[in-house]
């Protein structure tokens, strides 16, 4: 779209006008055309260093503040923006130069100012410390410098009131209601946060609803808003990315991705890196490539969020990716130091040993754990004792510290478990959860895991309903938030230990609350019962019952348009597998009318299953399946024509 032509004699009204109404990317055409005209034009050049900087590109507001100083080094106020800008672009060796440049003693308080922030953008606090107390006890910044260093410090209770105490001086102010939310935040204190993070967006709504607040969660396409010094301003980026963070600590995730697309509309290119992590957190399970892309590409950048480097690395052990994580640790050793504890970076190191020495990588684990053991002992006896000498106080912190131990704990004890579970050596694995029952025993996880090894043994279905049991009725009511295979799992245990009302009980259950989602919503697809009707036909399959398992497997799947799915594929395809290779081995004999029914459940999985992906790909495979072959329909195909050599329909 051409921009229409300015008249002659207008071009400053043009500019101003421009500028008053916030369109700096057109002011910022307008005069880079007049530069080029007049190189070294004073006002072309402020006028575009002023637009660049609102618009928070502070390399290139730097440069024009830069050709002004050579050109009009009497003015001190382009010395100053200078080294903003140079301080904005995290320049900041360059910017620290800069402020030497400012020698009129008007501008020594701002100097100082910049000089402090400059030191603490390098993470020299102390010396940022030191010059936050050159400044005048009554500026009303002073507790906000200072506010901000004991935050950094941990000291988050006092930085609170050192910032409560700026907002009763200077009124609201949208950074300052940030940064309370942000010490609640730290302080686990997530509703008072959310308090004045609802205010903060409240406020961004009402004030400026050019913003485009929440249209893209609607569905709407909007526009980018850009980085303009507006919306730095409102503090809405940094407070819709604060509640994403609450909402993921509290495992709220829909609610976590639904607080990150309700910030104003930026393209990707435009993104801060704080906003750029916590969508490639918040979107792993849906988007693993693209979040390992995001995270992969903050680790080239500076800043970038101290929390990026360790959670790559634990998303790479996630997925299995141990040899990315070990190249990623090895490149970056100067990282290691500063941004991994040391509890991290030994769990990590043992996480990358078990992939070639397992036995090695279990000593490893031994010791953090006995580490951890020590200090849970510990502070077990410190809430004892807070609660014999009624310290309420005291408790308090002795129960997050409790809290903190235990889920640096649970990981290593399940990494230890995994090694043995891997060998299938579930008799092992149940010995080292039984060792830390004494911590462990109200844990979900823990118990979780406990109820699988015990169900994989086959011979202890009763403890393992123990288990399962509690967990099922914590949801009992919204039975359906809770995981298909612990359904599935419970059921098989009642029905191997002859409890079969209970697990007929537990089906119709999740049968009610299927059919009370697909009134609510007929599109959704649904695989709680289908899965457990399908590990059910699983195990009758196991058993050699084929007969019943298949009918059981097939009857599960219908309707198809709403049961046939990656997930449920899977177990459908390993029955078939199974009983294909008994046949081939002349095993068992199949009824012809059940071959027929096989045939043609496989003819209907075909149909439905053009667009169900057979499996899921791992995020970072360098070769791809080929998109026909990755189907239901192509591997059901294939099924079908082993039922036909199998059986010699062929002939």
């Amino acid at each position: 779209m051409t921009p229409t032509p300015i008249k002659d004699g207008e071009y400053t009204a043009t500019v101003y006008k421009m500028i008053k109404e916030r369109r700096y990317g057109d002011a910022i055409h307008v005069l880079s055309t007049e530069l080029q005209k007049q190189m070294k034009s004073r006002a072309a050049l402020s006028l575009l260093g002023y637009c660049y900087y609102h618009m928070q590109d502070f390399t290139n507001a730097a440069e024009c503040y830069e050709q002004l100083i050579q050109l009009h080094p009497e003015v001190e106020d382009y010395k100053l923006y200078y080294a903003q800008s140079l301080y904005g672009a995290c320049a900041f060796q360059e910017a620290m130069k800069a402020t030497f440049l400012l020698d009129n003693p008007t501008s020594h308080t701002k100097m100082v100012k910049l000089q402090a922030a400059i030191k603490y953008g390098e993470e020299d606090f102390p010396a940022a410390m030191a010059l936050v107390e050159q400044l005048p006890v009554d500026d009303p910044d002073t507790d906000v410098d200072q506010g901000c260093l004991l935050y950094k410090m941990g000291e988050y209770e006092k930085a609170c009131l050192k910032f409560v105490a700026s907002m009763q001086v200077l009124g609201y102010q949208p950074d300052l209601a940030y940064n309370i939310a942000l010490c609640h935040y730290s302080l686990k204190q997530y509703a008072a946060a959310l308090k004045y993070i609802g205010e903060i967006i409240e406020r961004g709504m009402r004030e400026h609803p050019e913003l485009g607040i929440g249209m893209t969660t609607e569905g709407i396409e909007v526009k980018s808003v850009g980085n303009t010094l507006v919306l730095h301003k409102t503090a809405l980026i940094e407070a819709f990315n604060l509640k994403a963070a609450i909402e993921y600590q509290l495992k709220k995730y829909e609610a976590a991705q639904e607080a990150l697309t309700d910030m104003p509309p930026r393209s990707e290119e435009e993104l801060d890196p704080v906003t750029l992590h916590n969508q490639a957190l918040m979107n792993m399970d849906t988007k693993p490539s693209e979040g390992f892309e995001k995270l992969a590409f903050l680790l080239q950048q500076s800043p970038f969020p101290p929390v990026t480097f360790g959670n790559l690395l634990l998303l790479y052990c996630k997925y299995e990716y141990f040899d990315l994580a070990a190249d990623v640790m090895a490149e970056n050793a100067h990282l290691t130091y500063k941004f991994l504890s040391t509890y991290l970076y030994e769990f990590l190191d043992a996480m990358l040993t078990s992939q070639t020495a397992p036995e090695e990588a279990f000593r490893k684990l031994d010791e953090i754990a006995g580490r951890l053991t020590e200090q849970l002992r510990k502070v077990t006896k410190q809430v004892q004792e807070s609660r014999r000498m009624r310290d309420d106080e005291g408790l308090k912190k002795s129960l997050e510290d409790y809290d903190q131990l235990l889920e640096e704990y649970i990981p290593v004890l399940m990494a230890q478990a995994k090694i043995y579970w891997n060998r299938d050596n579930y008799n092992m694995v149940e010995k080292i959860f039984r060792k830390s029952v004494e911590f462990c025993s109200e844990h979900d996880t823990w118990k979780l895991n406990v109820a699988h090894v015990l169900f994989m043994q086959e011979n202890k279905y009763k403890e393992a309903i123990g288990f399962y049991e509690p967990i099922v009725k914590k949801h009992y009511d919204n039975i359906l938030n809770v995981s298909a295979i612990v359904l599935a799992n419970l059921c098989v245990s009642y029905i191997m230990t002859s409890q079969n009302e209970e697990a007929e009980e537990l089906m119709r259950k999740i049968e009610k609350e299927e059919e009370q989602v697909s009134y609510n919503d007929p599109d959704k697809k649904v695989f709680h019962l289908c899965i457990v009707n399908l590990v059910i036909g699983t195990l009758y399959c196991a058993k050699g019952n084929y007969d019943f398992g298949i009918s059981r497997v097939i009857k599960s799947l219908e309707p198809y348009n709403k049961k046939l799915g990656t997930d449920t594929w899977f177990y459908i395809k390993r029955c078939f597998l199974s009983l294909l290779e008994n046949m081939a081995k002349h095993m068992i004999m199949l009824r012809d009318t059940v071959v027929q029914d096989c045939v043609q459940f496989l003819e209907h999985c075909e149909l439905y299953g053009r667009d169900v992906p057979a499996i899921i790909e791992q995020p970072l495979e360098e070769e791809r399946i080929h998109i026909g072959k990755n189907t239901v329909t192509f591997e059901a195909r294939m099924i079908k024509a082993l039922f036909y050599e199998v059986t010699g329909w062929n002939d």
